[in-house]
């Protein structure tokens, strides 16, 4: 990860409207998941950047590098192909940064997530429902192919910006809020951004600290964000070595604990919250001591369905 290794690209959006106002994000104790002492859960609360989700850290982190390498300017539209949430918040930043948007969203996309990108102004494209998020990448290639120069192609499964937003602000944050005292870390793979760049940082600061991956149990499920790695295109930025160990989560399963994670605690999070607090709850029946922190990458409301 060589991007902006210098000087973290997060202080390069200081004074810039809505976009200083991502990251910084609440991390709280999931005291009634717990059920023995010495090991303690808690939630990293990605619903509470101004989009709504995890995803307005790498979103910034693209756009904030196209402009420091000059490959973004005001002549072109930033592009890119999403399920939902970085489409969000691509079109929350084109609209505060003064930047045309162009989104390849697959139709099945959550109604919630598709009505704010239009509502931000962003032009959307949905490719067929049935070839999922690897359609919209196909059909936003050949479109870069066509028309690359109109374009500022932002590729988020590609492009290591988006794992670095992580390296230098969620894993900072995690490690400032836990005094240090982290020993798991929990998180889904979809671009696999989150996991990739805040385990590195982890990794540099206690060798010791455990990381945790979380996919669906099979290719055609219904949780949104994350994808089936053995089914999937996989993101160039993906590393299978990240994570020290690989849990599988049904559809069922975290739709379940996602309601459970209202019930219980109050908090409003999205399927792959619950898809991430299901695998952390097995790891935590394993454990005598330890901090777990789990992501929960955005809220139930961005995945609600008409």
């Amino acid at each position: 990860m060589t991007v902006g290794r210098g000087t973290a690209l997060i202080e390069l959006a200081n004074g810039r409207g809505v976009a200083s106002l991502i990251g910084r994000t609440p991390l709280v104790r999931l005291r009634r998941f717990e059920s023995k002492r010495g090991v303690r859960l808690f939630a990293k609360l990605e619903m509470m950047n101004p989009g709504g989700s995890v995803k307005d850290r790498p979103a910034l982190y693209m756009i904030l590098d196209g402009e420091r390498t000059g490959k973004l300017t005001r002549r072109k539209t930033i592009l890119d192909a999403t399920s939902g949430n970085t489409g969000v918040a691509y079109s929350m930043l084109g609209a505060a940064l003064g930047y045309r948007v162009k989104l390849i969203v697959p139709a099945n996309a959550a109604q919630a997530k598709i009505r704010k990108m239009r509502a931000f102004g962003a032009e959307l494209v949905l490719t067929p429902a049935i070839e999922g998020i690897d359609g919209a990448i196909r059909y936003a290639r050949q479109l870069y192919e066509q028309e690359g120069d109109r374009y500022f192609y932002a590729d988020q499964y590609s492009n290591p910006a988006n794992p670095l937003a992580h390296y230098e602000t969620t894993a900072v944050e995690i490690i400032s809020q836990t005094n240090g005292a982290i020993t798991h870390l929990v998180a889904g793979v979809g671009t696999s951004g989150t996991l990739v760049g805040t385990s590195r940082r982890l990794r540099e600061f206690n060798p010791r600290i455990r990381i945790v991956e979380v996919q669906p149990d099979e290719e055609f499920h219904g949780i949104e964000g994350l994808k089936h790695m053995a089914s999937a295109m996989l993101p160039a930025i993906y590393d299978s070595e990240a994570a020290d160990i690989h849990e599988k989560v049904k559809t069922e399963e975290a739709e379940a604990m996602a309601r459970e994670i209202a019930l219980r605690e109050g908090i409003l999070a999205g399927i792959s919250s619950g898809a991430a607090l299901a695998a952390a709850l097995r790891l935590y029946e394993e454990l005598s001591e330890g901090n777990i922190v789990v992501i929960f990458p955005d809220s139930l409301s961005n995945s609600l369905r008409p």
